[in-house]
């Protein structure tokens, strides 16, 4: 027979579990309002955000400069311009073999199409000319009657074209002012904060920034892989724009699943219309085996390695970010899951009781004067 109960002992458990399901609620409530005022913050959030990140992936070519005697202002100065020659490099990479090849690729583009319809004609569909040309009328005709939400939507696009200009600007003038003044920002912090907060908030700073560098590191490497495997593939295939393509691949990985979805559509496109049906095909099984070895091996190995963190968290967090915030929020879910790693680990450190030394043994008596331990 079990025994019963002890009122004493559920009471308290009771207690122990409001007090702390209230204690969890409340911590709950304000990761929320910290979260509302970040977002309403976010056109200043997000090109700070962006600026670190460059700044992160910068930072060590800054740092050697200034080790080699630079001046702190002249390093980020050349830095910064250098970023932006890469950057402009990398925009005249993809564009200009697109725009060289333009006439050609609409020609193809054309024939593809063409190649479609008579496909489409044949065995099995058997789609007809009148159900192609009936279909395009009544997208057609949807189109005009929807006139009003279709210019919403081109200004809607180009507003998010000058956002994104606006964000750019911002970002490289803070990147530079990161560089520049880096290094001086936890000296200043400590002298702003009193008493302990001093202490733990420049560690805590300290440890977020090389964390965050490693993050963006791994992204790189992991973008490089893509761009490597992908681009060998579309060159043992014989598709055009092959180094276009993989610099468009490289660039995309900063921007998980949409970026890997335009890149490989990109690809896959201009494989169709260049070498026809059966090497988009091939393109398609490359780029996807490709993503697969990325977002299940090669991501997960790397950021795990480079963050502290497990495989699996890394796998839940971009779920998580992504069903959350879309784009960007699988963009930011790793990083901001590394530093909520970062703080646990240093709050756990602060925490953690501290376990006497063991006392070191007493040496043994010689045989002469006696026991060294009194009797």
């Amino acid at each position: 027979m079990s025994s019963p109960l002890s009122s004493t002992k559920t009471a308290a458990a009771l207690r122990t579990s409001a007090r702390a399901s209230a204690e969890v609620l409340l911590v709950l409530v304000a990761a929320w309002v910290a979260l509302w005022v970040l977002g309403r913050m976010w056109s200043v959030v997000w090109p700070l955000i962006v600026a670190l990140f460059l700044a992160t992936l910068t930072w060590p070519l800054a740092r050697f400069l200034r080790a080699h005697g630079w001046r702190p202002a002249l390093a980020a100065s050349a830095v910064t311009v250098f970023a932006l020659l890469v950057g402009a490099g990398i925009v005249a990479l993809i564009a200009v073999p697109v725009a060289d090849q333009s006439g050609e690729l609409a020609d193809r583009v054309v024939a593809g199409i063409e190649k479609l319809r008579e496909w489409a004609a044949g065995p099995p569909l058997n789609i007809g000319d009148d159900q192609i040309t009936g279909a395009l009328d009544s997208a057609t005709a949807k189109l005009q009657d929807s006139v009003g939400s279709v210019v919403t939507t081109a200004v809607t696009g180009v507003s998010t074209v000058v956002n994104g200009l606006v964000t750019a600007v911002l970002a490289v003038f803070l990147m530079f002012f990161f560089l520049k003044d880096g290094p001086r920002f936890l000296p200043w912090l400590t002298r702003q904060l009193p008493g302990r907060l001093a202490v733990d908030v420049p560690e805590v700073a300290s440890r977020g920034w090389d964390t965050l560098g490693s993050f963006v590191r791994s992204q790189a490497a992991v973008g490089l892989l893509d761009a490597v495997f992908i681009g060998l593939g579309l060159w043992i295939l014989g598709v055009p724009l092959v180094l276009p393509l993989a610099v468009l691949t490289f660039v995309s990985a900063f921007v998980p699943i949409i970026g890997a979805l335009f890149a490989g559509f990109v690809a896959v496109v201009i494989a169709l219309v260049s070498n026809g049906l059966m090497d988009a095909l091939l393109v398609l099984a490359i780029i996807i085996v490709v993503q697969q070895l990325e977002g299940n091996v090669f991501q997960p190995m790397i950021q795990s390695r480079g963050l502290g963190l497990h495989a699996a968290v890394v796998l839940l967090a971009v779920t998580l970010g992504g069903s959350l915030a879309g784009v960007v929020g699988s963009l930011l879910a790793v990083p901001a899951a590394a530093l909520i790693g970062v703080v646990w680990r240093y709050l756990r450190e602060q925490l953690a009781e501290e376990v006497p030394e063991a006392p070191a043994p007493a040496p043994a008596g010689d045989g002469t004067g006696g026991s060294p331990v009194p009797s």
